[in-house]
């Protein structure tokens, strides 16, 4: 009984990870700063041509590209995250609105603040290249960039590692450039986004990727393995704008430099305080390694001092608290697999539905519990042909076992939709086949929701 509620919980964890590193972004525009509540903030000092801009520039379109815990899209669709809190409060502090514009990626991003459609951007790394076409803010935090790589490889510690090898990064990476000057012999490929390159390391077509230290440990797939930090190499946090808005940056490095640091620090306490990077040199963990073995030698003359009734009432009370533990995660990972906007589902080996969640019910109209343990061909939630053409593809990809992103037209009950469709193989954590993850995103329904709304 035990192992059975370990394996269950280690699937689902197993589950969450591939729902997180596949969340696709989807099209959309909104005020991210409607549904909280106003704050009490005393506003800046600003000179007289800073209040004039505000009052002829009041609205500001950040191009945003979704980035857990920096900033994504809530269940409901508002913009959330540290960033969001941090505009949050300079939108207090100068009135400034930030309207968010979502974009699918970091090339897309670039060319939005470039030519115009868009004033500035919050997950923007900064280098030399777009120094010269870009302004950048004070910083306000930061972190470091990581190796990634496949669990099955060695642990990547160093560019030369990677020599004649396929390090994949998204399209105009921070750090793309210097590597292409620094380092010819490594061979670099480019996709749209981190969630890409992610499963080419996975699939074994790139030898590694290279992320942001805290972005990395959101993505603890059972295929990839975090190496080390890149030395000398710091991501920090700024706010990036496109060329021509100096009175734009003064007003922001104004409401920096008033943000209290004792309320920066609650923001990046209460978005990242539950992510502990693990990073030591080689005489940290040799002290480490010494220490675990002091503590176990003390540990076992202790135990062996204690009476059995105690010892066994520790036992119970620890196996208490993980069930407990446990208990609280597969509530929260329920809740946030609800919670994503576009449909989600698993399948089996054999095309059977073992998991879905809100959006994918309400998308093809049924319960999870007439359906479940089911297949597409034996249900009537598609047109014949099409249920047929789905299955068909997913037995075949389970056979391959490749990943897939694709952005087709396929007949619904309700009539033709385009949509952005994904499927990637999951494996348990012995590396065995266990089904097929994916889910879609209805382009047409975003695409009639974007014209319907203003600006």
């Amino acid at each position: 009984m035990q192992f059975e509620r370990g394996w269950k919980y280690t699937l689902n964890g197993f589950f969450l990870v591939c729902l997180l590193s596949c969340w696709r972004p989807v099209t959309a525009a909104q005020l991210a700063l409607h549904h909280e509540e106003p704050l009490n903030v005393a506003p800046i000092a600003l000179d007289e041509h800073e209040r004039q801009w505000v009052r002829d520039n009041p609205r500001v379109i950040v191009a945003s590209v979704q980035y857990p815990l920096y900033l994504f899209q809530d269940e409901h669709g508002h913009w959330s995250g540290l960033n969001s809190d941090v505009l949050r409060r300079i939108s207090a502090m100068t009135g400034l609105q930030f309207v968010y514009h979502e974009t699918f990626s970091t090339d897309q991003l670039l060319e939005r603040l470039e030519s115009g459609l868009a004033d500035m951007t919050t997950t923007l790394a900064m280098n030399d290249e777009r120094k010269s076409a870009l302004d950048f803010s004070h910083a306000f935090g930061g972190a470091g960039w990581v190796f990634v790589g496949h669990v099955d490889q060695p642990v990547v510690r160093s560019f030369a590692q990677l020599s004649k090898r396929v390090l994949v990064l998204p399209t105009r990476h921070a750090l793309e450039s210097v590597i292409r000057r620094d380092y010819p012999s490594i061979e670099i490929r480019s996709v749209k986004t981190y969630a890409e390159a992610r499963a080419l390391v996975e699939s074994g077509e790139a030898y590694a990727t290279i992320e942001n230290e805290i972005g990395s440990q959101l993505y603890p797939s059972g295929l990839l393995k975090v190496g080390e930090l890149l030395e000398g190499k710091w991501e920090a946090d700024h706010l990036t704008l496109r060329k021509g808005q100096p009175e734009l940056l003064s007003i922001l490095n104004k409401a920096l430099e008033a943000f209290p640091a004792t309320e920066l620090r609650a923001i990046r306490l209460k978005w990242l305080g539950g992510l502990h990077p693990k990073r030591a040199s080689a005489d940290q963990q040799l002290v480490a390694r010494l220490g675990c073995w002091g503590l176990f030698a003390g540990s076992v003359f202790l135990i062996l001092s204690l009476i059995w009734n105690r010892r066994l009432a520790v036992v119970i009370k620890q196996r208490s608290e993980v069930q407990r533990h446990l208990g609280d995660q597969l509530v929260f990972q329920r809740a946030l697999i609800d919670a994503m906007p576009d449909p989600v589902f698993v399948r089996d080996l054999e095309g059977r539905l073992i998991l879905c969640n809100k959006s994918y019910e309400e998308a093809l109209s049924i319960r999870f519990d007439q359906v479940q343990g089911r297949r597409l061909i034996d249900l009537e939630v598609l047109p014949p042909t099409t249920a047929s053409l789905l299955h068909g593809e997913f037995m075949a990809q389970l056979r391959t076992r490749r990943t897939r992103f694709s952005k087709r037209w396929l007949q619904f009950n309700t009539g033709t939709r385009e949509i952005y469709q994904w499927t990637v193989p999951f494996y348990s954590a012995d590396g065995e086949l266990r089904g097929l993850l994916g889910g879609w995103t209805d382009i047409t329904r975003r695409n009639d929701i974007a014209g319907l709304s203003p600006g």
